[in-house]
């Protein structure tokens, strides 16, 4: 007994060709940008090959209102003027600009997003500039993630975690038993549907002006900056996955690597295992804690603290080493800002 695997890859000539007869087919594909259906037939061939390669699973076919973004590859020079973009086809856009585009940067594609508040426009630009290589200098900063604080910093920091999904749970809940009593496709269903949509989007917006507000303090702090290498895949299917999706983790490194990139601070991640197991001030391995238990207390030296504060000074340690430096004892027993209380060994 013997099987046999057969790979069939979409080529984007052959599927180019097929566009072109399907236009003959169906006219109205001429009103579309050719360049914009040649982006569509590329993602598609990306979600096949991202099946085949990264067993991703098989592409979902889209439903009418889930693809909700497409792409002009390609814009020409004079396609901006003040308050306005020149789309292909579509002609002069209005838009209110976020910020200024550089005079000596160019246009390269524009990418239109449709969301609950409105229509949106991305635009990608090429400009001729270095890129900072930022090297650790300065003060030094440790950061631990977690549920009860949002983050616990190696100073004593501890910034309390919102809850954005789960205190409007309770409202998105109702919304959505409107939209599954009305007849679908009418208007009211289109209306209890987009008040879904909108609240969905602000808790996303939310959530992350929250994370920007964070990462703007903490560089506001320190020059350097390690925070954990998290397994967030595993932590998303976890016994409390709907309260780690609800932090946003993931949003939150990103931003906050985006922000020391726009400060010239230095950002690393250590490796995460272990950080509230290790006691900061002796190095020795306390054992495993319970979650309820939110207090560092060693045996070895007495040094006590919070929890998470501990797994953060960990984190500090573990960056400094990587990156070739130390971190000093202070004087009068005070370690990285925090007092050392010293308590009678029971041993």
């Amino acid at each position: 007994m013997f099987s046999l695997t057969y790979e069939f890859r979409l080529r984007p000539t052959n599927q180019c060709k097929s566009l072109t007869s399907a236009k003959k087919q169906y006219p109205e594909l001429k009103k579309v940008q050719s360049q914009v259906l040649q982006q569509t037939l590329k993602r598609l061939e990306q979600a096949f090959v991202s099946m085949w390669e990264y067993d991703r699973g098989f592409p979902r076919f889209k439903k009418v209102g889930q693809l909700r973004s497409f792409v002009f590859p390609q814009l020409s020079e004079s396609a901006f003027k003040p308050g306005f973009v020149k789309l292909p086809v579509i002609g002069w856009v209005k838009l209110r600009q976020s910020r200024s585009i550089p005079l000596d940067a160019l246009a390269k594609q524009a990418r239109v997003v449709k969301r609950a508040s409105g229509w949106y426009v991305m635009i990608t630009l090429q400009w001729s500039v270095s890129v900072p290589q930022p090297m650790p200098y300065g003060e030094a900063l440790g950061i631990d993630v977690g549920l009860m604080s949002f983050v616990a910093t190696s100073n004593g920091q501890c910034v309390k975690r919102p809850k954005f999904f789960v205190d409007l749970q309770r409202k998105l809940k109702l919304l959505q038993q409107r939209v599954s009593r009305k007849k679908r496709g009418s208007n009211n269903w289109h209306k209890a549907q987009q008040k879904v949509k909108e609240l969905h989007e602000h808790i996303s917006n939310t959530r992350k002006d929250f994370h920007w507000k964070v990462a703007r303090d903490l560089c506001n702090q320190a020059q350097t900056i390690f925070v954990e290498d998290l397994n967030l895949a595993g932590l998303s299917r976890g016994m409390l996955s709907k309260h780690c999706l609800d932090a946003g983790w993931g949003q939150f490194f990103s931003i906050l690597e985006h922000c020391c990139f726009k400060r010239g601070a230095y950002f690393q991640k250590v490796d995460s295992r272990k950080t509230s197991q290790i006691c900061p001030n002796c190095q020795i391995e306390t054992g495993k804690k319970e979650l309820s238990e939110r207090v560092h207390e060693c045996g070895n030296c007495g040094y006590t603290t919070d929890r998470d504060v501990a797994a953060a000074q960990v984190v500090l340690l573990r960056g400094c080493a990587a990156v070739g430096q130390t971190v000093k004892m202070l004087a009068e027993g005070k370690f990285i800002g925090i007092p050392l209380k010293q308590e009678s060994s029971p041993l």
